[in-house]
């Protein structure tokens, strides 16, 4: 069966979604209440669950944005989530995807987001799946979190830009995927065992940046450890983005490429 994605538009299909985002993340606390979702949906922002038969098994969240006075006109991706024996099934895409029709729908030529650089499967989902592009580095962007997921760890994220009529978007609509080239490229931060390496001197060509294998059993295994990887993975792309760098690829293997100091966008 092919999950449908729809808009939501009643009080019961809200509180579903909230109580979904709530088992999701693990949260005490309503990530985003079922008030605030109706406001949502009324004011013509974007509100939608993903079904399976009669069970819903994803959901999305966005609202307008804009910078500059309203200039930069685009949609913000606040929350998107799939339980978890879902997640395999492409459950996440075809949420994405609804969203990039509905903005296009609507005039919005871009829809932004942040994740957590440190989940290597979003990272790669991001870029190659979607050709979206990570723009900036935020650190601890939502300040201390309560959250099962996020709790105890600095909140960092970086911000995503899908440019929704690039060629990349386009041809990840259409199912393409792209694999990163990591040809001559330098680590700057590798890894040491499940640890971050120490930093090392690179050149002016493309540089990797590793991630960690799986961040979320880190945080709940060893949370010092999970740590030492958020601040190390900080210094490294912050450091990118400062030299004028840009993610160029995400690696299954666990590798952000950036791009060499000569490359042009």
């Amino acid at each position: 069966m092919i999950p449908q994605v729809v808009e939501l538009t009643d009080p019961a299909s809200y509180r579903a979604l909230a109580a979904l985002f709530q088992r999701i993340w693990q949260d005490p606390q309503l990530p985003v209440d079922p008030p605030m979702l109706r406001a949502l949906s009324y004011a013509g922002n974007y509100v939608v669950g993903a079904y399976a038969g009669e069970e819903m098994i994803g959901a999305a969240v966005a609202f307008l944005g804009g910078h500059g006075l309203g200039l930069d006109r685009h949609l913000h991706s606040h929350i998107t989530g799939v339980i978890t024996r879902h997640r395999a099934g492409g459950v996440g895409y075809l949420l994405k995807q609804h969203q990039r029709a509905w903005a296009l729908e609507r005039g919005l030529p871009r829809v932004c987001w942040t994740f957590d650089p440190l989940v290597r499967r979003n990272a790669y989902f991001n870029f190659h799946k979607l050709g979206a592009e990570p723009t900036t580095y935020l650190p601890d962007f939502y300040g201390p979190m309560d959250d099962g997921i996020n709790a105890g760890q600095p909140s960092d994220r970086m911000y995503i830009d899908w440019d929704l009529a690039s060629p990349p978007a386009v041809a990840a609509a259409a199912g393409a995927v792209t694999a990163p080239d990591l040809a001559g490229a330098e680590i700057l931060l590798g890894h040491d065992g499940e640890a971050p390496g120490r930093a090392r001197p690179v050149g002016t060509g493309r540089v990797l940046v590793a991630i960690p294998v799986d961040v979320e059993r880190l945080r709940g295994n060893d949370p010092a450890l999970a740590i030492r990887w958020r601040y190390a993975v900080r210094e490294a792309l912050m450091s990118c983005f400062a030299e004028g760098r840009r993610v160029v690829g995400v690696s299954r293997e666990g590798w952000y490429v950036m791009s060499g100091l000569e490359e042009k966008s």
